[in-house]
């Protein structure tokens, strides 16, 4: 059974797999990581299994390049946790860009878990922020890494988004 999140919250941290969904503002397909495995305030553990079902599938498996999203979403839930430990909901975050990412393939095999991780390096008052990512597939082999750059806006109609509500 599945632990809820009052379960695997303590003091800002989740210590069992919690799903990822309450912790990001992403919905439906594009919600892309399965589990939170764990977190804190300088990181977090997720999982992504890939499916033949999913979102971005191709008959050779997930596209590389995928990668960078599911690092995306990790910092996302990281944020998520942040909010939602301070009795908030998740907020939309924008990445503005990754530096060095290498993916060791082309695709992620199907089937096969996927363990993303993510750090933070730094956090600004104004909300920009980056972070240092990795993939580690089944073998704890490391299969892709990055550095994300990040905006958390205070408040996001004041930009004009098109993702007010």
């Amino acid at each position: 059974m599945t632990a809820t999140f009052a379960d695997t919250l303590n003091e800002g941290r989740i210590t069992a797999r919690r799903p990822i969904a309450g912790l990001v503002p992403h919905k439906g397909p594009m919600c892309l990581l399965d589990d939170v495995l764990e977190a804190d305030g300088e990181h977090l553990v997720a999982e992504i299994t890939p499916r033949r079902d999913d979102l971005f599938a191709l008959d050779a498996g997930i596209p590389g390049w995928v990668g960078i999203e599911w690092l995306a979403q990790a910092i996302a839930a990281w944020s998520g946790l942040r909010a939602v430990s301070g009795n908030g909901t998740p907020r939309p975050g924008f990445l503005l860009g990754t530096r060095r990412y290498r993916c060791r393939d082309a695709h992620f095999s199907f089937s096969s878990p996927i363990r993303v991780e993510v750090s933070l390096d730094y956090m600004a008052d104004n909300g920009l922020g980056a972070f240092s990512g990795r993939l580690l597939d089944a073998a704890d082999d490391e299969c892709a890494s990055a550095t994300l750059n990040v905006f958390e806006p205070d408040d996001v109609a004041a930009l004009g988004s098109p993702l007010q509500e």
